[in-house]
């Protein structure tokens, strides 16, 4: 509750006659609209857990691959060029304040050039920020300050390439990696538990690494992040936390004002929106 027992901020006074939304824990301050891929459970309830107060959330599901298949690097291509009109106009209703587009492997799979080229278009269709999952994991790693990496993911091998390459490309080097070991179709990616995640986390670190990446927005790596920090005594970047973490960044919003989610956010107040 505020100051005045209820659970809405109170509404400044506005010179002009203008009003404003009343900022609730809930609602009222800003607005993200959020890409989802149709079969990704788990992005909705790590942007809830990491939602700043009076940040509201907005989501919108998108298709583009086939369920059945095997989310590989075809799939992925094929997910990032279908249509995304009807899907940003859905959200473009809601008068978001930033643009939130919820797959890493999808604008990974085409290289950095594509994934800012990506990012504009979002941003030309709605005149608002637009942030990709895959430029969120650059801005983290550059807001760490770090260049040496362990990677890991629950993509096919193959995509798992593309996306060191992605982020070599970017400036980062993968100096270890670890597979899950099979190739999951969408719904195993987003089953893998929070205790397998650590594992991956732990198998993909080195003495060479400064920080581990956990790629993919429908892994529940949010929740492995303190454990595995604690374990490696270094930092841990997941495709979720990077997204929330870049989203406030383009909202302006204080360090206080976020939701600590491991060693990345103790840069929050240094960084820099690329």
């Amino acid at each position: 509750m505020y100051g005045n027992g209820s659970l809405v901020e109170p509404i400044p006074n506005l010179p002009n006659g203008e009003t404003m939304s009343p900022i609730s824990p809930s609602r009222g301050r800003a607005k993200l609209g959020i890409v989802v891929p149709f079969s990704n459970t788990n992005l909705e309830p790590d942007m809830q857990m990491l939602r700043p107060q009076g940040v509201s959330l907005h989501f919108a599901r998108a298709g583009g691959y086939d369920l059945d298949e095997v989310p590989d690097s075809d799939q992925m291509r094929q997910f990032a060029l279908a249509s995304l009109e009807e899907v940003i106009e859905s959200l473009a209703a809601t008068r978001p304040d930033v643009i939130i587009y919820g797959c890493t492997s999808a604008t990974l799979a085409h290289g950095p050039e594509f994934d800012q080229q990506f990012a504009q278009r979002i941003t030309d269709m709605v005149n608002k920020p637009a942030i990709t999952a895959a430029g969120a994991l650059v801005l983290a790693l550059n807001s760490l300050g770090v260049q040496k990496i362990g990677f890991s993911s629950p993509y096919v091998e193959q995509l798992n390439v593309e996306a060191i390459e992605f982020l070599a490309q970017s400036g980062f080097q993968t100096v270890s990696s670890a597979y899950v070991g099979a190739d999951l179709g969408n719904h195993g990616q987003g089953e893998l538990t929070p205790e397998r995640v650590i594992e991956l986390g732990m198998e993909a670190d080195s003495p060479e690494a400064e920080a581990i990446v956990l790629s993919c927005t429908d892994m529940r790596a949010v929740e492995a992040i303190s454990e595995l920090e604690e374990k490696l005594g270094k930092p841990v970047v997941s495709s979720n936390q990077a997204l929330m973490f870049a989203a406030g960044k383009a909202l302006g919003l204080e360090s206080a004002e976020m939701v600590y989610a491991g060693k990345l956010f103790d840069a929050f107040s240094e960084s820099i929106v690329a």
